[in-house]
């Protein structure tokens, strides 16, 4: 199971990975880079300085949802906003303990298997941005009109990925949790 399993990894993380990597360079050199933060860190100024002159956002479905370019130093919802070091060495610890728990058999479903394919890739998504440059891009910006929420935080496809893997691990344990004991 762990040689097929560690392919298996591979087949449902790589891809996304790329995809989550191709869409960043994209808005990376498209779009003007817009601070999110009150002060903005030398490292992002000198990025928006670079980008410029560039569009500012593209409105895919107007009022709805836009692609821009936001910088995040932070984790989601900007938690932690500054602390790029601290959130690169939490997702190598969190990426290696998927791994060793993966290795005991820790996740025996699809479900799980799946989520933790996708959650490899997301880690892999944003830590390479981290390291690159020294923030995660966002782009993805949704407004759905709800109080609190208005517009939606800026997320990518890594991000996407996250969420999804831990809505996957929902399903996973109330599947689990409905399986006869013996």
């Amino acid at each position: 199971m762990i040689a097929g399993g560690v392919k298996f990894l591979a087949l449902v993380a790589l891809p996304f990975y790329l995809l989550d990597q191709l869409t960043k360079w994209w808005v990376h050199t498209h779009y003007a880079l817009q601070p999110t933060q009150r002060e903005i860190p030398p490292l992002i100024m000198d990025a928006v300085m670079k980008t410029v002159g560039r569009p500012v956002k593209t409105e895919v479905i107007p009022g709805w949802f836009d692609i821009v370019y936001h910088a995040n130093t932070g984790a989601a919802f900007s938690i932690g906003t500054g602390k790029n070091t601290y959130f690169v060495v939490l997702s190598i610890v969190a990426f290696v303990g998927l791994l060793f728990a993966w290795k005991k058999n820790v996740f025996p479903d699809r479900f799980s298997q799946w989520g933790v394919a996708l959650i490899l890739s997301g880690i892999m998504g944003n830590v390479t941005d981290r390291l690159i440059h020294g923030y995660v891009i966002d782009f993805i910006s949704v407004d759905l009109h709800v109080r609190y929420a208005n517009p939606w935080p800026t997320f990518n496809v890594a991000d996407s990925c996250i969420f999804i893997a831990a809505a996957l691990f929902i399903i996973a344990g109330i599947r689990d949790a409905r399986k006869p004991k013996a």
